[in-house]
């Protein structure tokens, strides 16, 4: 039987010895799923996708997430491409326009027009006459780790924040190539989303209590300032573990 090795962070290791967990029937059946999941991913026919009642492993797509693999679906379609890549995901996500996904990354100071500019570099889309019927590979992979992402996280839906996830771990598509260029890198902007999600809760909690209600360009303002601290504290954290767990040097 052939053997994957599987690499932990001390704590979860630990936690695992101790807990007698048995790894390799654990990650089996979990590598199973995953199999399972994106390999219905692939094999979805785009022309049978009903993208207003997903099926599947699309199921707990939220409406804006639906949005833009129907914008992506439309713009692999005008290319002509055999198949909707994660160039054009991330083309979706850049045309829907106002995602959590874009908020996320104008904190981190990558503004959409930069990322646009960067895929049409990367991007030459070639005149082609085929009409899209699957993902491609690496497509199929980015979501697989969006719903990973937001599994993660302990989230019941999928969001673009997730599918921002989904693409900057995925290693081989042109958008995690753009993405990571750019310094969106895993590990900081998962760390980007978690506070923007923090920074809503707080934004909406200070509404409830009759705090005033930002609007428009102040409430992104409002959101950036509230991410950013965020993020500061989740680093600051983040930073005070890695030494204790002497992973600074």
């Amino acid at each position: 039987m052939p053997k994957i090795n599987v690499y932990l962070p001390d704590e979860l290791a630990e936690a695992v010895k101790q807990a007698g967990v048995p790894v390799s029937a654990v990650c089996q059946r979990a590598l199973e799923q995953a199999v399972r999941r994106v390999t219905a991913i692939r094999e979805t026919v785009l022309a049978d996708l009903d993208l207003e009642e997903p099926t599947g492993a699309l199921t707990h797509l939220t409406g804006r997430a639906r949005t833009v693999l129907k914008l992506a679906a439309e713009q692999a379609r005008a290319e002509g491409a055999a198949s909707v890549g994660t160039e054009h995901l991330l083309g979706g996500m850049l045309s829907e326009g106002a995602n959590l996904a874009l908020r996320v990354l104008a904190v981190m100071d990558i503004q959409p027009e930069q990322v646009k500019r960067d895929l049409a570099q990367r991007h030459q889309a070639a005149a082609g006459t085929e009409t899209p019927q699957s993902f491609s590979g690496p497509a199929a992979n980015a979501l697989e780790f969006a719903v990973t992402e937001a599994t993660s996280l302990g989230h019941n839906y999928v969001g673009c924040e997730h599918l921002l996830l989904g693409l900057v771990a995925e290693p081989d598509g042109t958008a995690g190539q753009v993405l990571r260029a750019l310094g969106a890198d895993p590990r900081l902007t998962r760390r980007a989303v978690t506070a923007a999600l923090a920074g809503y809760v707080h934004l909406r909690a200070q509404t409830q209590q009759g705090g005033p209600a930002a609007q428009g360009g102040d409430q992104l303002a409002a959101l950036a300032t509230v991410v950013k601290n965020e993020l500061q504290s989740i680093a600051q954290r983040l930073e005070r573990l890695e030494r204790h767990a002497g992973l600074d040097g």
